[in-house]
This record gives structure tokens, C-alpha cells and sequence, in this order.
């Protein structure tokens, strides 16, 4: 039940994805419906989800072919589309918190690019955030973690190799950056924190109302500054971020979903 909780969420997709590639993120085919719309799905059908944003990018040009390419799809199930912040996360979301209803007691933020969070996570996540005024999803730091030097070395296999560098040059040298090791960190208490990251609306609001945002990678860490308490409930591996092509790969594997060169002509997009 919904109860008296009112949210609003946010979805942050002015993002460049430069590292995914040329062709558009958010557009790629999941299941024979856009990423994007796969993510809107997650909320649209959530009873104390009142209103969704979707924040594309703000230039007049690219923010007119965004909507022209998603508005009306994502019309359709509930989401309003508008212009997101220039270059860092936390400006998107500080451009859209004036669109929040006055009547919303609570602000979600997710990643566009996430959409594999499972209803049983997006249950206990809202659930916690009707006793806790921030509550984030986390996993646990099961892999060793160590902090590196700012610069890498290089070792090259072929340093040695006076014909393969006389014919291939510089260019063809099979050169291998190794960052050095400062330390090992313990682990015992890290978590890799994930979306959607629920906060109280009045908090939210006032968490980015403070002056200095520079450096902010999650909403979360501007209630920290604050002295306000943010809790941890448990994630999931699936709720991965897709960056690179690769995690698309394994999105749709996660999801059972084929390719769409896999699938019958007429269920592609």
C-alpha cells in the first residue's frame, strides 16, 4: 500500500555515455523497448510513485531531439520529459528539484541507466524510507580493494625487440599501463552504492541548497555534508549501471532477454 507517502522521481539522462560509444545509450534495445523506457517501467508502476522526470540534456537542439525521440513514449507511462543540467549529475537534479510537487513528501533519484532493480529491491528501499529521511541501496565490497598511484607505469613486451619496433614503430608497440600500489584498504565496512537513492523531500531540498556542490557523485553524499544520517539497505548485483557495450551484453542476459538480431523481425523496434 502507498499509504501517505507521495514520490517523485527523478531520472538523470543528460549524460554524454561517452564510454558506451558513438550510438545512443539509452536507445538501445532491451527486449524490443528502449533502455530508457525499460528504466520508467520500474517506477511507472509503483503505487506511491506520483510524478516522474525524465532530465535530458538542456542544450535547446539536443533537449528538442530527446523529446522527439522519447516524450511520447514515456508520456504514455506516466513520465514527463525535461531539460537536465550541462555536465556534472548533481546539476540535473538541482535543475529539476524546482519541478517537484509541493505536495510531495519524498524524492527518488535513479540512474537512467539502470534498469535492472527488482521490484523486492525498489520494496525495501521505499519501505525504508518511511522510517529514514535518506536511505540509499548498497553492496557489500567482497573483492580485495587496494588505492593506487595517480600514474601509471608502463611496461612494454617489446622494448627488446629492435626488428618489430623498426618495422611497427612506436604504434606498434603492445605497451601495458600498471598503476602502483599505495595500500590495501579494508574492506570491512565499504559498501558500492547503487540507485534509486529515496530521500525526504524537504531534506533533499535543502542538501542542495548548500553552496559548494563541486565533486558530488550521488545525491547522497550532499545530505553527508549536511550531518544528516543516510542508511544502507541491502542491493543487488543485477541493479548494475550500464556503461560500456558489454554491460548491455549482460543486462540482457540478466533480464533473459535476446538481441535484436536474435529476436523475430516484427518484435524489434
Amino acid at each position: 500500500m502507498s499509504g501517505d507517502m507521495n514520490a517523485c522521481v527523478i531520472i538523470p539522462a543528460a549524460g554524454r555515455s561517452e564510454r558506451f560509444g558513438a550510438s545512443d545509450k539509452l536507445g538501445q534495445d532491451l527486449g524490443g523497448r528502449p533502455l530508457l523506457l525499460r528504466t520508467v517501467e520500474l517506477f511507472a508502476r509503483r503505487d506511491e510513485v506520483r510524478t516522474i522526470f525524465v532530465a535530458g540534456p538542456p542544450d535547446p537542439a539536443a533537449f528538442q531531439d530527446f523529446r522527439e525521440r522519447y516524450a511520447a513514449t514515456l508520456g504514455f507511462h506516466g513520465a514527463t520529459v525535461v531539460p537536465g543540467g550541462t555536465a556534472a549529475r548533481w546539476e540535473t537534479v538541482r535543475a529539476v528539484l524546482p519541478e517537484v510537487p509541493a505536495d510531495a513528501t519524498h524524492v527518488a533519484v535513479h540512474d537512467a541507466a539502470r534498469p535492472g532493480a527488482s521490484k523486492t529491491l525498489l520494496d525495501r528501499v521505499f519501505e525504508a524510507a518511511r522510517t529514514f529521511d535518506a536511505v540509499v541501496p548498497g553492496l557489500a565490497v567482497d573483492d580485495t580493494v587496494k588505492r593506487v598511484g595517480a600514474t601509471a607505469d608502463e611496461a612494454d613486451p617489446d622494448a627488446d625487440d629492435a626488428l618489430a619496433d623498426a618495422i611497427l614503430g612506436e604504434a606498434g608497440r603492445a605497451r601495458i599501463h600498471a598503476w602502483p600500489v599505495v595500500e590495501t584498504v579494508d574492506r570491512a565496512d565499504l559498501m558500492l552504492v547503487q540507485t534509486p537513492q529515496i530521500f525526504a523531500t524537504s531534506l533533499l531540498r535543502r542538501a542542495y541548497e548548500q553552496s559548494n556542490l563541486d565533486g558530488v557523485t550521488d545525491d547522497a553524499s550532499l545530505v553527508e555534508r549536511l550531518g544528516e544520517p543516510v542508511h544502507v539497505v541491502e542491493g543487488e548485483v543485477s541493479n548494475f549501471k550500464i556503461t560500456t557495450p558489454a554491460d548491455l551484453t549482460l543486462m540482457r542476459a540478466v533480464l533473459g532477454l535476446k538481441a535484436p538480431a536474435e529476436r523475430p523481425v516484427h518484435k524489434r523496434f
